[in-house]
C-alpha cells in the first residue's frame, strides 16, 4: 500500500498544482468578491475543449492556452451579465451559464463527448509520461500566474474589484463601478479556470466533457484547506494564492492515499464533500471552543474575586 502511494505521489501533486491554478479561479470570486460562482464546472470543461481542438487543428499548444483563457473569460462574462444586468442571483446565474455551456462544450468537440490528444504528437505543456517535467512547468506556470495577480490587484482597477466584493455599499458610496468590477473579476476567475481546464487536458491527453463535473468542489476545497492550515503564516494576498496551490496538492495527495487505503473510484464525490465539510466546518467549531474556554475564565475568575470579597 505504501509503495503503491508513493509511486503514485509525483502524478498526484501535478494534478494537484493544475487543480490548484483553478483553486486560484475559485478564490477570487468566493473569497475576493463574495459571489459563489458555479460557472467554473462548465467553463474549466470549455478551456479544456477548446485547448484540445485548436491543437488538433495545428494551434501551438501555448497558443491554445490563450484561447482557452479568452473562451474561460467570455463564460464569466456572460455569467456577470447575466447577475448585473438582468438582476439574477449569482448563484443561478451560474447554474445557467454552466448549463448551456455543456451544449457549447459539445459542440466544440465536434459533437463528441470526449476527443483524444496524441502526447507523442504534439510538444504539449504538460505531459502525463513526464511527471518530473510537468511538476516544475507547472509550478513556474502557478508562480508567474500568482505573481501577475498580485500586481494586478494593487492596481486601482484590481483595489477597486477588491473592494467591491469587501463592501459593496461602501464601493458605490465611493463612486466605484460595483457591477463592472463584478463582470471583470467573474470574467479573470473563470478565464484562469479555463486556463486550469486546458493545462489539464494536455496532462490528460484528452478533453471530456464532463471533466468539469464537480470542479466547483475541488476548487473550494483546495481554497478551505489552504486557508485552514495556513492562515496564521499566509497573510499576504500573494501567499494567500500560493495557500490555495498547496491545498490542491494536499487535496489530491489525501486523494491518492485513500485510493490507496482501497476507497472505490465511486466514491470520490462523497470524500470530497466530507473534506470539504470538515474544513469549512473547522474556524466555526474554532472559534466556539474559543468563545467557551473564554466564557469558562470569566466564570472562574468571577468565582474567585467573590470568594476574596466574602
Amino acid at each position: 500500500m505504501l509503495i503503491s502511494f508513493m509511486n503514485a505521489l509525483p502524478g498526484a501533486l501535478a494534478q494537484g498544482i493544475i487543480w490548484g491554478i483553478m483553486a486560484i479561479g475559485v478564490y477570487l470570486t468566493f473569497r475576493l468578491l463574495d459571489i459563489p460562482d458555479l460557472t467554473v464546472d462548465g467553463s474549466f470543461t470549455t478551456g479544456g475543449a477548446v485547448a484540445v481542438m485548436s491543437i488538433i487543428n495545428g494551434t501551438d499548444p501555448w497558443v491554445s492556452l490563450i484561447y482557452a483563457f479568452i473562451a474561460g473569460c467570455i463564460a464569466g462574462f456572460v455569467t456577470g451579465v447575466l447577475h448585473t444586468k438582468f438582476g439574477i442571483p449569482a448563484i443561478l446565474a451560474g447554474i445557467l451559464t454552466q448549463l448551456a455551456l455543456f451544449s457549447i462544450n459539445l459542440r466544440i468537440l465536434g459533437d463528441k463527448s470526449n476527443q483524444g490528444l496524441n502526447m507523442r504528437k504534439y510538444n504539449l505543456v504538460v505531459v502525463l509520461n513526464d511527471i518530473q517535467y510537468t511538476l516544475i512547468v507547472a509550478s513556474l506556470f502557478a508562480l508567474v500566474l500568482i505573481a501577475l495577480l498580485y500586481w494586478f490587484f494593487g492596481t486601482e482597477l484590481g483595489s477597486s474589484i477588491r473592494a467591491t466584493g469587501t463592501n459593496e455599499a461602501m464601493a458605490k458610496a465611493n463612486g466605484i463601478n460595483t457591477n463592472r468590477n463584478k463582470i471583470i473579476g467573474l470574467a479573470l476567475s473563470n478565464g484562469i479556470v479555463a486556463l486550469s481546464g486546458a493545462l489539464y487536458s494536455q496532462f490528460n491527453g484528452n478533453a471530456d466533457v464532463n471533466s468539469g463535473r464537480g470542479a466547483i468542489v475541488i476548487g473550494l476545497a483546495a481554497v478551505i484547506i489552504g486557508e485552514v492550515l495556513f492562515s496564521h503564516f499566509f497573510n499576504n494576498f500573494s501567499l494567500r494564492l500560493l495557500g490555495s496551490v498547496i491545498g490542491g496538492m494536499l487535496y489530491y495527495t489525501a486523494i491518492t492515499f485513500v485510493l490507496a487505503l482501497g476507497l472505490r473510484t465511486n466514491d470520490l464525490k462523497l470524500f470530497s464533500a466530507i473534506v470539504v465539510a470538515l474544513f469549512l466546518g473547522a474556524p466555526y467549531w474554532k472559534n466556539k471552543i474559543t468563545i467557551r474556554r473564554i466564557g469558562r475564565k470569566t466564570t472562574s475568575l468571577h468565582a474567585r474575586e467573590g470568594k476574596e470579597d466574602a
